[in-house]
């Protein structure tokens, strides 16, 4: 059963990464879009060179129209399909200096105390990003640039903050059993074979 949830946590992280990938493209591209535009631009000013340079900025040489848009909507997705991998592997910052000293039973309870209220709260933001969701969709409410859907960064996100629920829950029960179990079910650090 664990391996599964590592399958889904790995399957949703990489496409979070693709994404994200891709928003460094665009916006590398952009950038160099808008250099380029600014010296096309220049050069017309300046009469040099000006049909070549008027029919690149004809064509379309400048900027990607909405850059900005995109990349608000990527990193978000991209923020809650790395969320279950983290979760999953352990990856989360944990200051264990207060409970290097504690018994292991009392480590595990608290390890159960803090994966079922993050299952909790995982939970919690899917349920708003979902009412989220069907306010935009049913506002049809777009971007100002591209007229991107904005349900559509709220549908994508929302799909990574249910993976990252259903991953949590299953860290939350896999504790449980081991606080119930006594033992250490599940890994408890990222050095943990997950």
């Amino acid at each position: 059963m664990h391996d599964f949830f590592l399958r889904l946590a790995k399957a949703v992280a990489l496409c979070g990464g693709a994404v994200l990938v891709g928003l460094v493209v665009m916006t590398c591209v952009s950038i160099l879009g808008r250099a380029a535009a600014d010296l096309l631009h220049g050069m017309v000013d300046s009469g040099i060179l000006v049909t070549a340079a008027t029919w690149l900025i004809d064509i379309g040489v400048g900027p990607i129209s909405g850059d900005y848009e995109l990349v608000e909507a990527g990193v978000a997705f991209s923020v809650f399909a790395f969320i279950p991998y983290c979760q999953i592997t352990f990856g989360h910052a944990a200051v264990e200096v207060v409970t290097k000293a504690l018994s292991p039973r009392i480590d595990r309870a608290l390890r159960a105390i803090t994966d079922v209220v993050f299952a909790l709260v995982l939970g919690l933001i899917a349920v708003q990003l979902f009412a989220g969701l069907q306010s935009k969709y049913g506002s049809g409410q777009t971007t100002f640039l591209i007229q991107f859907p904005i349900w559509w960064a709220y549908a994508a996100s929302w799909i990574g903050a249910v993976t990252a629920t259903v991953v949590a829950v299953h860290i939350a029960i896999a504790r449980i059993a081991g606080l119930l179990q006594n033992r250490d079910i599940i890994g408890t650090s990222a050095e943990s074979d997950a």
